[in-house]
């Protein structure tokens, strides 16, 4: 199953932050209830890893008033047959 990053950013304010943790927190979504937060090192985001099949998927677990903000990018992982193939695709 594809494998996703969810960013949300949020407003730097002390308030604003406490109120998008809170509202993730309770929001009775596994997802969003175990993100893992940047505030404390000055990065007012929050991320998520997801197995979901779609990146709608993934969006979809974006609560409506920060999908806008949010980032979803696909993650995948690499072998080294992998970068052996490009490289030798690219040799001239």
């Amino acid at each position: 199953m594809p494998k996703f990053l969810i960013e949300v950013p949020h407003e730097e304010e002390p308030v604003a932050c406490a109120q998008a943790v809170q509202f993730f927190l309770t929001s009775g979504s596994h997802f969003l209830a175990n993100a893992d937060w940047g505030c404390l090192d000055g990065e007012h985001k929050a991320w998520m890893i997801v197995d979901v099949p779609t990146r709608e998927d993934a969006q979809g677990i974006v609560p409506p008033s920060f999908r806008e903000g949010a980032r979803i990018v696909r993650l995948n992982r690499f072998e080294m047959d992998d970068v052996d193939e490009v490289l030798r695709q690219h040799q001239g």
